[in-house]
């Protein structure tokens, strides 16, 4: 019980602030406490405060520079405030794998969760720092330039980011399980590796789901044109009208990118640890 109460307390006083800082919509706060509150829980401080690492270096680079990204945003089905949708879709899957850890302690649960969370770091650290590229990005599927806030499109500069994003969520994560190790922790003893590969791992893992997220949202996220202004977007409105739906799969939308982007990134984290293990 005590456990829930810090998760509740910490996770209320965070997502509080972002919501106070217009970073969370009112949705997003509810989720955001649910999530942090059985985060800590069923894990630890390590689980906690790699997801809290996650939310808090996003929200700080979202807000960086933020009137030189407005027009690469401004395409995107979701940006500013997070809502639960977004909420659920980059941290669920690791409240998933905690909880899986929690019921049946295996270290490839740590290593799918450390893949994870590095993968949603590592594609919005991409997507903010990548957005301020001066030179415009190229598509992962066909090579071509296209405009900056373009589905599927990579730069050198987003790439650096990814991977640095994926290899700062290993290094906050071995350095909290060295400052507050406990019995819910991630037991290295009994893992393929020390903590310290938990940076590799995870930058290895980080890049692998930010490039996962921009091959899906090449080929399978839906993407519409704006009939006012011809550019492609994410919406399905733009300039205060309906755009046409160009291509992409239904049900694709943002949101189901991510998750299947953490997914990749997890499942490559939990594949990693067993191949050098």
């Amino acid at each position: 019980m005590v456990q829930w109460l810090i998760g509740l307390a910490g996770s209320t006083g965070i997502a509080g602030i972002a919501y106070a800082k217009r970073s969370l919509s009112g949705s997003g706060f509810f989720a955001a406490v649910v999530l942090g509150t059985a985060m800590y829980a069923l894990g630890s401080a390590v689980w906690f405060g790699s997801l809290i690492t996650f939310f808090i270096s996003s929200t700080l680079w979202s807000k960086w520079k933020k009137r030189a990204k407005e027009r690469a945003e401004s395409g995107y089905e979701k940006s500013g405030r997070r809502d639960a949708g977004q909420v659920f879709a980059n941290g669920g899957l690791g409240l998933l794998l905690c909880a899986a850890h929690w019921a049946w302690p295996h270290p490839l649960w740590w290593y799918a969760f450390l893949g994870v969370m590095a993968s949603v770091n590592a594609d919005t650290w991409a997507t903010e720092i990548g957005g301020l590229s001066r030179t415009p990005p190229r598509s992962i599927k066909t090579g071509r330039r296209v405009p900056p806030g373009t589905s599927g499109g990579v730069t050198g500069l987003g790439f650096g980011a990814s991977l640095a994003g994926g290899l700062f969520i290993g290094a906050v994560a071995w350095a909290l399980w060295l400052a507050v190790p406990g019995p819910s922790a991630p037991d290295a003893a009994a893992a393929p590796f020390r903590p310290a590969a938990w940076i590799g791992i995870a930058g290895l893992a980080g890049i692998i789901g930010s490039l996962a997220d921009s091959w899906i949202g090449a080929t399978w996220q839906q993407m519409y044109r704006c009939a006012e202004c011809g550019r492609e977007i994410e919406q399905a409105r733009h300039c205060g009208k309906p755009a046409m739906r160009i291509r992409g799969r239904a049900g694709w939308n943002n949101d189901a990118v991510n998750v299947a982007s953490s997914l990749a990134g997890g499942l490559s984290a939990a594949l990693l640890a067993l191949a050098f293990g």
